[in-house]
C-alpha cells in the first residue's frame, strides 16, 4: 500500500459552528470560534473511502475513526485511526489572548469529550464532538506561539497511521501526551464480510417480501414523544410526528405478513429510554429498531443524508444494512451516511440484533420536504418494513 500523500490547501471565507443538541438528546459542541479571523484554513483534506467505524481503543471507549493519538516531545503528531477514514484538519492563528489552534475532524462520535493540559508550548489538548457522528481533536498553543500554515501538513503514512509534524515549534518543556495504543493493528471494518445485494423497494405492500407468518416478534420504537419533541427542522416540522407516522404504518406493514409488532409509543407520549428497552428485552423480540430523523443547525441546509446506526454484533450490522439500503432506494440524492457503529442507549442495551435509522435531516433543504411530506413518509416505512423482512429472511 503506497502511503496517502494527497493532500488539498484551501480558504474558507468563515468557519463557525455552534453547540447543538442533538435529536437523540446529546449535546454536541465545536471549538469556540467567536473571536475566529475571517480566514481559518484548512491544512488537508485526505480522500478516502468512508466505512463503518471500528471499536476505539480510546479510554473512553468512543464509536469514533481515531483509535490513538500522541503529540511527542519532538512536535510530532501521530495519529491511528480507522482503515480508509476521511479526515479533515483545519488552522486557526493566533489573536490576541488566544493561541494558535490546530484541530482535527474524524467520522464516528466520543461518548465523552475532555480537555488535556499541555506542557511547553501547549496550552491544552481537547477532544470533543462538534456535530453528531464526529470528533474533534483540539491543540492549543499559548499565545507566544507562532506557526506557519503553508508548513503544516497532515500525512496519512498508511491506511490507518497518520502524522503532522509541527515545523518551527518550539519543543522546550513539552513531554509526550496521548491516549491509545498508536503499534496496535486496527480493524479494517467493523462488520467484515456485511455485503446486502440492494432489492427494489415495492411501491405497495403487496410488493413486501415473505416472511413464515407467527415466527417473528419486532418493536418499533418511534423515537422521542410528549414534552420531548426531538428535533425541530424547516418550518416547524418535529421529529416525533414524523417518526410516529412512520413507525406505525411499518408496524400495519409488518403485522401483514405476519409478523407479531410490538410498538413502544402509538401516541404523542413520553417513554423514558430504559422502558423502551425493557419492553423489547422483556418480549424477548427478534429485532428491534429505532426510528430517527436527524437535525443540525438551522444556517446548514446543505446537510443531509441517510445513516444507520448498530452496537456492536454482525447480526445487528446486518439488520442496519438491509435497513440503510432500502431508505437509501426512496431518497433519491441524498447522501449515503453510512451503516455506523454507535452508542445510543436503546442499541446498546437491548439484548436482541438492533438498529437505529436517521430518515433525513429535518433541517436539510433536500430531506426536510420530503419527511414534512405523507408520500414520502409512506415510502420511507415501506422501505423499513422491507429492510426489516429482508433481515428476517435470513434469521434460522
Amino acid at each position: 500500500m503506497q502511503p496517502l500523500l494527497l493532500w488539498i490547501t484551501r480558504t474558507l471565507v468563515a468557519f463557525a459552528r455552534k453547540c447543538q443538541a442533538s435529536n437523540t438528546g446529546r449535546q454536541h459542541c465545536s471549538e469556540p470560534m467567536a473571536s475566529a479571523p475571517s480566514r481559518p484554513l484548512i491544512l488537508l483534506v485526505v480522500g478516502a473511502l468512508q466505512i463503518p467505524l471500528v471499536l476505539a481503543a480510546l479510554p473512553a471507549r468512543a464509536a469514533s475513526a481515531l483509535a490513538a493519538w500522541a503529540l511527542g516531545s519532538d512536535g510530532v503528531l501521530q495519529l491511528r485511526t480507522s482503515r480508509g477514514a476521511r479526515l479533515e484538519a483545519f488552522f486557526q492563528p493566533a489573536d490576541g489572548a488566544q493561541g494558535a489552534k490546530v484541530w482535527i475532524d474524524f467520522p464516528g462520535e466520543l461518548s465523552r469529550s475532555r480537555s488535556l493540559r499541555g506542557s511547553g508550548p501547549v496550552r491544552a489538548i481537547r477532544l470533543g464532538k462538534p456535530t453528531p457522528g464526529s470528533t474533534r481533536l483540539v491543540i492549543e498553543f499559548k499565545p507566544s506561539i507562532s506557526l506557519n500554515p503553508n508548513q503544516l501538513k497532515l500525512i496519512g503514512t498508511s491506511p490507518d497511521r497518520w502524522k503532522l509534524n509541527f515545523e518551527g515549534l518550539p519543543t522546550r518543556g513539552l513531554r509526550r501526551i496521548g491516549e491509545g495504543d498508536l503499534t496496535a493493528s486496527t480493524l479494517s471494518r467493523w462488520a467484515p464480510g456485511i455485503r446486502i445485494t440492494p432489492t427494489r423497494t415495492p411501491i405497495n405492500a403487496s410488493g413486501l417480501p415473505n416472511v413464515p407468518r407467527g415466527r417473528f416478534r419486532v418493536v418499533i420504537d418511534p423515537g422521542h414523544g410528549g414534552p420531548d419533541p426531538g428535533a425541530i427542522g424547516i418550518r416547524g416540522v418535529r421529529e416525533t410526528d414524523v417518526v410516529l407516522d412512520v413507525s406505525l404504518q411499518v408496524a400495519q406493514l409488518l403485522e401483514a405478513r405476519g409478523v407479531q409488532v410490538i410498538m413502544t409509543r402509538t401516541a404523542d407520549v413520553d417513554v423514558d429510554l430504559p422502558p423502551r428497552v425493557a419492553i423489547a428485552n422483556r418480549v424477548a423480540a427478534t429485532a428491534f429498531v429505532s426510528i430517527h430523523a436527524n437535525a443540525i443547525s438551522m444556517s446548514r441546509p446543505q446537510v443531509n443524508g441517510i445513516e444507520t446506526f448498530y452496537f456492536s454484533d454482525s447480526r445487528s450490522a446486518r439488520l442496519a444494512s438491509h435497513i440503510q439500503q432500502q431508505v437509501l432506494n426512496v431518497s433519491p440524492g441524498s447522501p449515503n451516511r453510512g451503516v455506523r457503529r454507535g452508542r445510543f442507549f436503546v442499541i446498546r442495551r437491548t439484548t436482541m440484533p438492533s438498529a437505529l435509522v436517521e430518515t433525513g435531516f429535518l433541517t436539510g433543504r433536500l430531506d426536510a420536504p420530503r419527511l414534512a411530506s405523507a408520500s414520502h413518509r409512506r415510502k420511507l416505512a415501506l422501505a423499513i418494513a422491507t429492510g426489516i423482512l429482508n433481515y428476517l429472511q435470513g434469521v434460522r
